[in-house]
This record gives C-alpha cells, structure tokens and sequence, in this order.
C-alpha cells in the first residue's frame, strides 16, 4: 500500500476498506500503522532483522552486508517511524565494531583459517 501522494508526497489516508471475500465496504478515515511508512525495501530489511531476532552479525550473512551497512539501514527504518537516531552514538558504536571486526580477521589469518589476500580484501571492505 502507498503511503506517499505521487503528486505532491504528501502522507496518504486509508478512507475505504472492502472485503475480498463478501464486498462489505467500510468508509471513513483509517489510521494506517507506521510500518505503512515504510518502503518495501525497508520492509524487507524489518524482516529480516526479526527473523534474526536482532542479530546483527546474522543480519549481515543473510544480506551480504557490511555492518556499517545494516547499521544505516537500520537507522533509515527507525527515522522512517519516526524516531530519533543519536548519529554520535551510532559511530562510536560502529567504530567498535569495524575494530572488532578487524581483530577477527587478523586471529583467524594467524590461526590460518584465512589467507593474507582474503585477510587484505576483507579489510579493505571495512
């Protein structure tokens, strides 16, 4: 269901509601919830994040995406219904885990799970 006008992407309001099964029809002025705000993408993203129980490591495994990635896109949701995001804390967090993250890659290029061009692209991808 759309939530902005195509014309001028004002917010748009359910007025009229119909059964698919018998044609009752219903009139008036619905509130839609805030996740009718969302894109589908975004949606999606939503989703997914709960079929991972918040887990964003998981998050970023089903998506193929970096964490500093699931982190805007999860921001980007919060914005969409409405919250505020604290940005500073949210880069402080995201430093931590770019940190983390490095640390992993340089135990497991010591243990030898990894070698040093995959310890290099990885890093690189941060």
């Amino acid at each position: 269901m759309p939530s902005q006008c195509p014309v001028c992407s004002g917010e748009l309001t359910v007025t009229r509601l119909e059964c698919g099964h018998c044609a009752t029809k219903l009139e008036g002025r619905f509130d839609a919830t805030p996740f009718a705000r969302l894109t589908p993408e975004q949606q999606e993203f939503v989703i997914t994040f709960l079929r991972a129980r918040g887990n964003i490591k998981e998050v970023e495994r089903e998506l193929s995406m970096s964490y500093p990635t699931v982190r805007a896109r999860l921001d980007a949701v919060l914005e969409a219904l409405g919250y505020r995001v604290d940005r500073s804390a949210a880069e402080e967090e995201e430093a931590r885990a770019k940190q983390a993250r490095r640390k992993e890659l340089l135990d497991r290029l010591n243990r030898g799970e990894i070698t040093a061009e995959e310890a290099v692209a990885a890093l690189k991808s941060l």
